[in-house]
């Protein structure tokens, strides 16, 4: 069979849907200034799929910073790859800030998160090492651990008794093979938004000069949905979880408290140098544009010097998250921001709910139904910022109410799922 005709006729486990989606449910397009009130097919929406955290995407001191660094530098400088060509001192200075931030020796800024962490994973370990990971781990990290030419165990999700006896098992292969252990988890989980078990994951670790911990490995955390709002100063999901000094490798991306582009990860100087100088990603792929690393800067000043943004934004978590318990929803055992709302319900329902919700109630968040996840389950999931307004969460909850009312009582059943494709071309 052809490549080409064998793609075409499958589409893939999400891509057999794309003739009806595309346009509505997938690849939506918002339109008008990014925040929490936005436009979609011309109708105002309260919108909750954003990842702007802080609200700094449009701050407006932002605005002024990147749009001057855009006058000052254009798209294009430097010119080349930070080995070749494109290193400057405000590279550098931007990852003196993160690794002070993050309470480490060291950091290297990457052009992207999705490739960056992936690019990382493959430059650490070889085929007589051993990856210990989190099941439920950010597609990134799944990817990095493809290109892992050696073992690999998956943990279930959060479960502390499974991961040690996954350690247990790794160390004995590694043991045996003449390797190391590296474990991968996130800070915080995007999907269900409860934070990593870190600490008791740390309480497992051999430490260097002490008779604590069992076993000998390496940690490192994805906290993409964790940096900049969680712990005292906002430096992430270890913080809050006291275990910063445990927490061998720290990786975040950019954009998402950040509202910017690429992604960093900080550690000891050692390893972060042979990071630099092995993460292929990087080694063979141009420089982070000037203008994106003097805004980043800004964003940095203004996470450590505005205390009120992250308290405005645990403000708006504590008013949606009680007002849906507080309605009779479930939203699992998030400890972060990101709000899942789980339902029942087959795809033809979600779909019309989905629908109902924007068309009548002129609210937009995203959806997780089958293939992602087990059939019979729907997944609303609602990101907080700290510039949603207390009448954009009641209105919201409102919304909810209403709608899950009629998915209980079946009203969604009988609906024709439309073809959205065809209705928004």
């Amino acid at each position: 069979m052809d490549v080409f005709e064998k793609l075409v006729k499958d589409g893939g486990p999400i891509g057999q849907h794309m003739d009806r989606a595309h346009g509505y449910f997938a690849f939506p397009k918002l339109e008008g200034e990014l925040g929490p009130r936005m436009k979609f097919r011309g109708k105002d929406m309260i919108v909750w799929s954003l990842n702007d955290y802080l609200g700094l995407v449009n701050h407006p001191e932002i605005r002024k910073v990147d749009a001057e660094a855009a006058a000052k530098y254009g798209l294009g400088n430097p010119m080349g790859a930070r080995m070749m060509s494109g290193n400057t001192s405000m590279h550098e200075e931007l990852e003196r800030v993160l690794a002070d931030f993050t309470g480490r020796e060291d950091a290297m800024i990457m052009n992207f998160g999705y490739q960056g962490i992936m690019s990382c994973i493959d430059a650490m370990v070889n085929r007589r090492d051993v990856i210990v990971y989190d099941a439920e781990s950010h597609a990134c990290i799944v990817d990095g651990v493809r290109l892992h030419m050696g073992n690999r165990y998956a943990f279930k999700h959060n479960d502390i008794e499974d991961c040690e006896k996954q350690l247990k098992r790794a160390t004995e292969l590694a043991n045996k093979n003449g390797g190391g252990v590296l474990l991968i988890t996130e800070g915080v989980f995007g999907m269900d938004g409860e934070q990593g078990i870190l600490k008791e994951i740390c309480a497992l670790k051999k430490k260097p000069g002490s008779t604590s911990g069992k076993y000998e490995f390496r940690i490192l955390i994805d906290d993409a949905h964790g940096f900049g709002y969680m712990g005292p100063t906002g430096a992430g999901a270890d913080e809050a979880q006291g275990c910063q000094k445990d927490i061998d490798l720290y990786f975040s991306s950019m954009v998402k408290s950040l509202g910017s582009l690429g992604g960093f990860i900080c550690g000891d100087k050692a390893i972060i140098k042979y990071l630099r100088y092995n993460t292929r990603s990087q080694i063979f792929a141009k420089s982070v544009p000037l203008m994106v690393v003097e805004g980043m800067l800004k964003r940095m000043e203004m996470i450590k010097t505005m205390p009120e943004l992250r308290e405005k934004l645990w403000s708006n978590v504590n008013k949606l998250q009680t007002g849906l318990k507080k309605r009779g929803f479930d939203i699992g055992n998030t400890n972060s921001p990101v709000t899942p709302i789980f339902m029942k319900g087959d795809v033809p329902e979600a779909t019309q709910m989905v629908m109902d919700l924007r068309e009548n109630y002129h609210i937009f968040c995203s959806i997780v139904v089958y293939p992602v996840i087990p059939k019979g389950d729907i997944i609303y999931r609602l990101i907080p910022t700290a510039r949603h307004t207390d009448a954009d969460i009641e209105e919201t909850l409102n919304a909810f109410e209403s709608t899950k009312k009629k998915l209980d009582a079946g009203e969604y059943k009988a609906a024709d799922i439309p073809d959205m494709a065809e209705a928004v071309s």
